[in-house]
């Protein structure tokens, strides 16, 4: 692609006001309000002082900013711009926003976070977002370090992180999201919790489960139910928490002297040869593993306390490779890499160890929050980051929502791809007989996207 030259571009102004350049935001919006976004923000949430007048209008325009990919309170000015007035009411300047957003304290962001899961709830019940959750659901939850600068921040602290294969101590935040999903759909944010960076990984973690397998079974999941959780959540109160909500559990077990004797102690006949999709990377051998094999034993987990629980140990080995080995000598012993699951699930062998290795879907979802407004955490003040946090989930629930609307391929595309191409869409605005009519880019690739999800929130008429 060149500049033509018969045509050059002379100059440049800003002077149109019926151009948007993020049109999608009117079907996603109205999605939204569609949802109950508006209603439960202003039912849950009551904030003091003329600062936390109307929330609902000052949440939906925070919502919309990220939708239109604001990642920081300046960046929110987007939807004040050429036509947007035209098209929404009640848009707030960032200034405003940024002085809402510190009015939260943490039982506020607890109210905000409520109506964040009647959101869900409502697009649970308006879009296909959880198909299949009447058979089979998915609670998966993780921790990420998002590191920040500002020394000042409140609640920052040191966190553990691992960049290019070293560890390393990042000063920053340490967010807590459980997400939902099921065989047929993408994962959705249920539930998020912000931390300073020193916070253990399973801090909170017990309640956080709990409201979010309450979410879960609201949106439709009535049938079984399993929560996912790598080894640093492998703890009493997170399995017990489990067992009380009648909801099974498959969390990575650490390594420790007992567990490597019950995996020892698994005779050689019970290994099944697996294949793995796609290779994985050894980061302590440093190459690429594509095969391994799994077994099953019955193991008992916190022995000898109130918790103790006594479920499966499924275990997958890899053959350790000694680099120092001369070629074609043969190996002594044997020495094998263990990774253990403890779980009640109630599917086979293979299908329990192979569905406790898609709990890595989790970090899809971190990806896209980073990839998007949780690119930074913009305020000094830590409720108003958490306040943050929660509206950053509720604009992923509904961008994930518009992408089932879109239908195609568009379910499982990511949050980013469906913004670039059908929310931040330039479009002009024509006003004929009372009514207001989007000219879009002529050709635009993604056309029949854009026309599905219009369709399918346009109000009834009447």
């Amino acid at each position: 692609m060149r500049l033509r030259h018969d045509a050059p571009v002379v100059r440049a102004t800003f002077d149109d006001p019926n151009l948007v350049s993020c049109a999608g935001l009117v079907p996603v919006m109205r999605l939204a309000e569609q949802a109950g976004l508006h209603d439960a923000v202003a039912d849950r949430v009551g904030l003091p002082t003329d600062k936390g007048a109307n929330p609902a209008g000052k949440v939906a325009t925070i919502v919309a900013g990220m939708l239109a990919g604001a990642d920081s309170i300046d960046d929110l000015d987007v939807v004040r711009h050429g036509g947007m007035r035209s098209l929404f009411g009640g848009v707030y300047a960032p200034s405003t926003l940024g002085s809402f957003l510190r009015t939260f304290t943490h039982g506020h962001v607890r109210q905000l976070q409520a109506a964040a899961r009647d959101t869900l709830i409502g697009l649970a019940r308006r879009t296909p977002l959880l198909a299949g959750a009447d058979v089979l659901t998915f609670v998966d939850i993780d921790s990420l370090l998002r590191r920040v600068y500002g020394k000042q921040k409140q609640g920052i602290g040191f966190g553990h992180a691992k960049v290019g294969g070293y560890n390393v101590w990042l000063r920053g935040y340490n967010p807590l999201v459980a997400t939902v999903s099921t065989p047929l759909s993408a994962p959705v944010v249920a539930a998020t919790r912000l931390r300073s960076g020193n916070a253990g990984s399973s801090r909170g973690a017990a309640r956080m489960i709990a409201e979010t397998v309450t979410a879960a079974r609201s949106c439709g999941a009535t049938g079984e139910i399993v929560v996912r959780a790598d080894s640093a959540f492998y703890a009493k109160t997170v399995i017990s928490t489990c067992r009380r909500r009648g909801v099974r559990f498959s969390v990575t077990a650490r390594i420790d002297a007992k567990v490597r004797t019950a995996c020892d102690a698994i005779g050689d006949e019970q290994w099944i040869d697996i294949r793995y999709p796609q290779a994985v990377w050894d980061d302590d051998e440093q190459r690429w593993i594509s095969d391994a094999q799994i077994a099953e034993t019955t193991y008992t987990a916190f022995a000898g306390t109130r918790h103790a629980v006594t479920a499966r140990l499924i275990v997958r080995r890899i053959r350790r490779n000694d680099p120092t080995q001369a070629p074609d000598q043969r190996e002594l012993l044997p020495a094998y890499r263990y990774h253990a699951v403890l779980t009640d699930s109630p599917f086979t062998l293979v299908q329990a160890e192979a569905q406790h290795r898609q709990h890595a879907i989790i970090e899809q979802i971190n990806a896209d929050l980073i990839a998007g407004p949780l690119a930074h955490l913009p305020s000094g003040r830590f409720s108003a980051n958490d306040a943050w946090l929660t509206c950053a989930a509720i604009a992923h629930n509904l961008t994930r929502a518009a992408g089932h609307l879109a239908a195609g391929t568009w379910p499982t595309a990511r949050t980013a791809t469906i913004r670039t191409r059908i929310i931040t869409v330039a479009a002009r605005l024509a006003h004929r007989a009372r009514t207001i009519h989007l000219h879009l880019p002529e050709h635009w690739p993604w056309q029949p996207a854009f026309d599905n999800l219009c369709t399918a929130v346009r109000p009834a008429p009447g």
